[in-house]
């Protein structure tokens, strides 16, 4: 999963450089507030990426991961209503 998050960054973010390059290079001859647009949509995008890069699935199954401290464990074990392994 974590490969597919990164594809998909690497796509947003090469959409907002390319919707900035096109903007500024090319739709600016023919229409100024076109590209201004396309500069409002391409600013809203990076923050997305990150979003999108950083959210966990449910298969990351980060928080069952025992943090070390074996009462802390047991505790948080408790409240779940799990058994601990031996």
């Amino acid at each position: 999963m974590y490969a597919r998050r990164r594809h998909v960054y690497f796509a947003m973010m090469g959409t907002c450089i390319g919707l900035f390059v096109l903007a500024w290079g090319v739709v600016r001859i023919w229409s100024i507030p076109a590209a201004v647009g396309m500069c409002v949509v391409a600013m809203v995008i990076p923050p997305l990426a990150a979003m999108v890069a950083n959210r966990r699935g449910p298969e990351d199954r980060w928080w069952d991961d025992p943090s070390g401290d074996p009462k802390s464990d047991e505790w948080w074990d408790e409240l779940d209503g799990k058994k601990r392994r031996p």
